[in-house]
């Protein structure tokens, strides 16, 4: 194994990877920084339970080798929020009561913040095609805290 050095910037800090290029940011992030609202679900990077922000855009974390991130700023849940006023989308996730089991939350709320990034008027058609999976089905809430969430962004009509 080739050690390598990789400087990136997680929740607007600067860190310093030492260790195997080829490692996925999922278990730097997990077990180097103690990160860990991020999930481990599939390891394959389809479900998204996995996904953080790189350059402000959805990745999933589980395949994606530090190798690639150098030199990027990475945002997990844990820096969605400022300070302790959350995110808009995390407090509609709270008050429309997204969450069944949780365990794909973080995952999903990271997506939607995506979405909402990148378009602006979101249709139920949009949301479908950029969540994650979600085991519990809790889609028709998501979609209702999405739209919450658009509409306090002041984004959607």
């Amino acid at each position: 194994m080739a050690v390598r050095k990789i400087t990136l910037t997680v929740n607007g800090k600067p860190r310093e990877f030492e260790g195997d290029p080829e490692q996925p940011l999922l278990w730097y992030l997990r077990d180097g920084l103690y990160l860990t609202g991020t999930k481990y679900a599939c390891g394959a990077g389809s479900c998204g339970a996995c996904t953080v922000h790189i350059e402000g855009e959805a990745v999933r974390s589980c395949t994606l080798a530090m190798k690639l991130i150098a030199g990027q700023s990475v945002v997990t849940i844990e820096g969605l929020a400022t300070g302790t006023r959350l995110h808009p989308v995390q407090q509609a996730w709270i008050e429309e009561d997204v969450a069944q089991c949780g365990y794909c939350q973080t995952g999903q709320i990271m997506a939607a913040v995506a979405l909402l990034r990148r378009v602006a008027k979101p249709t139920d058609a949009d949301i479908a095609s950029f969540m994650n999976l979600c085991r519990c089905g809790t889609y028709p809430r998501a979609r209702r805290a999405i739209f919450k969430a658009a509409k306090r962004m002041g984004i959607a009509a």
